[in-house]
């Protein structure tokens, strides 16, 4: 089964999933992915905190691990 990111992914599967989508947290301003609080947001959650778009994350991440 294929791995797919959606809005409520946790930033932590992301990244257990793929160790390289850390680029993407770290462009949007997302520096502290190590911090369990970070790892435990979701996808649309951090989007939110750090005024990203959500779907365009999603469509780049959801490219990159295919």
């Amino acid at each position: 089964m294929a791995f797919t990111v959606t809005k409520d992914t946790l930033i932590g599967d992301i990244l257990d999933h793929d160790r390289t989508t850390a680029e993407y947290f770290l462009e949007m301003g997302m520096h502290c992915l190590g911090c369990p609080s970070a790892r435990g947001e979701s996808l649309e959650q951090a989007c939110m905190v750090h005024g990203v778009d959500v779907d365009e994350l999603i469509t780049k991440i959801n490219a990159h691990i295919q």
